[in-house]
């Protein structure tokens, strides 16, 4: 490959993982037509590669590509709606999109967000549309996360966009009285696409750092716009607490260090003094959440920095509201943990025995924990059962290789 071919094709790659969503929520908020704005930018792209290498990469690529995606649409909808009809619309779009051919391009992510969770929207997709059009997931990887397969997952992408285009939903934050119906799906996508990039431990996957960065990005920009609204503070200090301690889960040859033992001098203590303000802002709006109670459970672990242990009891507490509140089995698993620190391994695993194993039996945690916890009570046979099933169901090498030390220290 020449020189100016991988300088173009590097550009690009990195203004897609920086500002995909940004150029996407950009056009479809002034052509009102997400799909439409998405082959736009497509185009451009490939428009990008073919000139790039011989005329050079501009200073402001996102602009440019702004430029070439505004061609892109107005052809497209001059050939999709000719004769008079189509001339005020195509001035519209003319006089709007050239305001980012050169210059700052305004941020409307937010604003597309909250499209995508319009009620007009069915309930069930709006999250993966967030992720699609406003993070740059593609339809496979979203179709992997919420157990669907790819052909399905793109129609409902589909359906969804027109949906968007054809009921004129507007690209704005709603008001007061529509924005408690629709910011807790723009809150779960934010963490899902967090949840996405904290899945490289390393941090060695350009991409998915990129992708943690740009959900905190996401978050902070909810927060800043909604000050009073507490779950967005919480998930904020949620997200920030995580990220803190990512340098600590490998150890310096990339072995996986689980939270209890991971070295606090590592912690990013200034992220993590943010997140706990952010707490008590959330904590003085009165109005207690999910996201809110689990940044509480990791402030609960963060205070091993200062006091050299965990706040189990208070992290058993948490759970027990979770619990409550979500009834889901993961939280489940966590408290069952939880509990044997404050209560003993007998404990927690009657804790743990009372959920449904049938609705668990492939998911790694529950396995794992199920191991440490029959270990604690001497049932090794049982735990050693337990350890091959969590390493079987695990795809990260070094947490397999962590389980397997695990089940090899067993006392025989």
């Amino acid at each position: 490959m020449a020189e100016g071919d991988e300088i173009a094709r590097e550009t690009a790659e990195a203004v897609a993982r920086r500002s995909y969503g940004k150029l996407v929520a950009f056009l479809a908020a002034r052509t009102r037509d997400v799909a439409a704005a998405e082959d736009a930018l497509a185009e451009a792209f490939a428009s990008a590669l073919a000139h790039w290498p011989t005329r050079g990469v501009p200073d402001n690529p996102e602009a440019w590509l702004i430029a070439a995606a505004k061609r892109k649409a107005i052809d497209a909808h001059r050939a999709a709606r000719r004769g008079e009809k189509a001339v005020p619309h195509l001035a519209l779009m003319t006089e709007e999109l050239a305001t980012a051919s050169s210059g700052e391009i305004p941020d409307e992510r937010l604003k597309l967000l909250f499209a995508c969770a319009h009620p007009a929207i069915d309930e069930a997709v709006r999250a993966p549309l967030m992720l699609q059009t406003v993070l740059g997931f593609d339809a496979a990887a979203i179709a992997s996360a919420f157990l669907v397969s790819p052909a399905a997952m793109s129609q409902r992408l589909v359906r969804a966009k027109s949906k968007i285009r054809e009921s004129g939903i507007p690209f704005r934050v709603p008001e007061r009285e529509d924005l408690r119906e629709r910011l807790p799906f723009v809150l779960d996508a934010i963490y899902a696409a967090y949840a996405e990039g904290w899945s490289d431990p390393m941090g060695t996957d350009p991409s998915a750092r990129a992708m943690a960065g740009e959900a905190i990005w996401l978050g902070r920009l909810v927060a800043a716009l909604l000050p009073d609204e507490a779950e967005a503070l919480g998930l904020l200090a949620l997200m920030l607490h995580s990220e803190a301690r990512r340098a600590a889960r490998r150890d310096p040859s990339g072995e996986f260090v689980p939270l209890s033992e991971q070295d606090t001098g590592l912690w990013d203590g200034a992220m993590m003094r943010e997140a706990e303000a952010l707490l008590r802002r959330a904590a003085a709006l009165n109005a207690i959440g999910r996201f809110q109670l689990e940044a509480a459970v990791q402030s609960a672990h963060a205070v091993r920095a200062l006091k050299g242990g965990a706040d189990w009891a208070a992290i058993v507490t948490l759970y027990d509201a979770l619990w409550t509140m979500t009834g889901s089995p993961v939280i489940a698993i966590n408290r069952a943990v939880a509990l044997a620190e404050t209560q003993g391994a007998e404990a927690g695993l009657a804790a743990l025995d009372a959920l449904d194993p049938k609705s668990l039996s492939q998911y790694q945690p529950y396995w794992s924990a199920r191991a440490h916890l029959l270990a604690g009570t001497g049932a090794m046979d049982e735990a050693r059962a337990a350890y091959d099933r969590a390493i079987g169901l695990e795809i990260d090498p070094a947490v397999r290789r962590f389980l397997q030390l695990k089940k090899t220290r067993l006392a025989h």
